[in-house]
C-alpha cells in the first residue's frame, strides 16, 4: 500500500460514491419504458434511449436534464412523433420529481468525510450539470468538509491533467476514490494517480467495464467508504 502521507488531495466522486443516484434514474426508466410498451419491447426502448443519451453527451451532457430531453426525443422517435403533448408532459414532470428528490447519503459516509477532512484536503470532484451538483452537495450536508468543488463535463486523463496542473498538485500524490472504473479509476491509473474503487450496487451501463480492460491496471479496492480510514491508516 502507497505511503498514505504522500497524498496532498483526495477526490471524492458523488454520484453513488457518497449519495444515491442511479437507482433514481432506474425508476424513472421504468416508467418511461412502460409508456412505452404498446409500441415496442422493453429491451429495444432501453437500446433506443442509450444510443439516444449517448449521442447527446456532446450537446447535453450529463444529469438528469440531459436524461429527460433524452427520454423526450427517444418518445417521438419510437412513436413516429404520435406520443400525446401529455405524456411528454408526464416526461417533464418525471425530471422534475427527481430533481425535487432528496439527497440520501450512503451509510457511513457523512462519518468518514467529517473525519477525514480534519486531517486532509477533500476535494469533490463530479461531472453533470452544475446547477444540480451544487443543489445535492448542499442538500448533503457535506459541503464544509470540501475544499474544492469540481464538477466537469467529462471525465477523461485530459480532464484530470488539466485539473490536477491548475491545482499544482502531482498524479502520485492525488487520490481519487469512486464508484466508476471507467470515470474514477481507470483515468486515474493511465496517468499514474492513485485510485480506489468503491463498488455500488448498480452502475450504468456506459460506465461498466469490461473485465479485459481491467487486466494489468493497478488500483485499490474497498467495499464500503467507511474502509477508507483504515486503508489511509495503513491497516
Amino acid at each position: 500500500m502507497p505511503d498514505s502521507a504522500a497524498y496532498d488531495w483526495i477526490a471524492f466522486d458523488a454520484d453513488d460514491t457518497l449519495w444515491h443516484n442511479e437507482p433514481l434514474y432506474q425508476a424513472t426508466q421504468e416508467n418511461f419504458r412502460k409508456m412505452l410498451l404498446p409500441f415496442h419491447s422493453a429491451e429495444w426502448i432501453d437500446e433506443r434511449l442509450l444510443a439516444t443519451e449517448m449521442r447527446n453527451l456532446q450537446h447535453f451532457g450529463y444529469g438528469i436534464k440531459a436524461f429527460t430531453l433524452s427520454m423526450i426525443e427517444t418518445a417521438i422517435e419510437l412513436t413516429e412523433g404520435r406520443i400525446a403533448a401529455s405524456e411528454i408532459g408526464r416526461i417533464v414532470d418525471w425530471g422534475q420529481e427527481m430533481l425535487r428528490t432528496p439527497v440520501e447519503l450512503l451509510e457511513g459516509v457523512e462519518e468518514t468525510i467529517r473525519a477525514l477532512a480534519r486531517d486532509w484536503r477533500l476535494m469533490l470532484l463530479t461531472k453533470g450539470d452544475l446547477l444540480d451538483q451544487e443543489r445535492k452537495l448542499a442538500g448533503s450536508g457535506l459541503g464544509d468538509y470540501f475544499q474544492a468543488l469540481e464538477v466537469v463535463a467529462e471525465k477523461s486523463v485530459p480532464t484530470y491533467r488539466s485539473l490536477l496542473k491548475r491545482h499544482g498538485v502531482a498524479p502520485e500524490r492525488f487520490l481519487m476514490v469512486g464508484n466508476s472504473l471507467r470515470s474514477d479509476i481507470l483515468p486515474l491509473v493511465e496517468m499514474g494517480a492513485v485510485a480506489i474503487h468503491v463498488p455500488y450496487a448498480v452502475t450504468w451501463s456506459h460506465e461498466q467495464v469490461a473485465e479485459a480492460d481491467l487486466v494489468g491496471k493497478k488500483f485499490y479496492q474497498i467495499e464500503r467508504i467507511s474502509d477508507l480510514i483504515p486503508w489511509l491508516a495503513g491497516g
